[in-house]
């Protein structure tokens, strides 16, 4: 990695950690679960400088938040870091195959097939993450009963699909700004089909 890659990911891994303390909204069918916005700057960096940097970034702040933020469970953090890449695999699949074929003539189609195909890829790992590893005792896990983690999987998915619902097509919202400003930066402006 060259130093403007690395000054890159400093600064998109430093903004994921600042919006990690402001905006905290527990779901409202399900306290324990919080919506965030700190995997936004992570998804639009993804996007404009690939999957190196997008996972790097992701791995950053994981580390962060096992170090200052980790929650209820410590860790908690591997579990987003899941989350989160699962996500981006499925927009990098979205890329790496339909771009194109989807070309320029169709600008919102890529944003809403990668947005659909990355809430599949993040639910249906993560609900194999969580019916895995919750029943589990700390620190692993909540020690919770099977029984309960099942019944409990539907409203986790659920969370999990509205979180990746606003994040990716903020992330291509604010992907598309920034690459249309960006003159030169010392990195092309590329897509994760270059990276992998």
């Amino acid at each position: 990695m060259n130093s403007k890659t690395i000054a890159v990911i400093v600064v998109f891994a430093a903004l994921t950690i600042v919006l990690n303390l402001p905006i905290k909204i527990p779901a409202p069918y399900a306290t324990f679960l919080i919506y965030q916005i700190w995997e936004i700057p992570i998804v639009a960096a993804f996007l404009l400088f690939g999957f190196k940097v997008g996972s790097a970034i992701s791995i950053i702040n994981t580390a962060m938040l096992l170090a200052i933020f980790p929650g209820e469970l410590p860790t908690g953090p591997f579990y987003n870091l899941a989350a989160v890449l699962s996500m981006l695999f499925g927009i990098y699949l979205t890329q790496k195959f339909l771009k194109v074929q989807i070309g320029t003539r169709h600008r919102l189609t890529l944003p809403v097939v990668s947005t659909a195909v990355g809430i599949f890829f993040r639910v249906a790992f993560m609900t194999i993450v969580n019916w895995t590893f919750l029943p589990f005792e700390p620190p692993v896990g909540f020690g919770l009963p099977l029984e309960f983690v099942v019944a409990q999987l539907p409203v986790i998915a659920f969370f999990n699909a509205t979180l990746a619902l606003y994040t990716i097509p903020v992330g291509y919202f604010l992907a598309e700004v920034a690459g249309s400003s960006m003159k030169y930066v010392g990195l092309n402006r590329q897509t994760n089909t270059k990276t992998s």
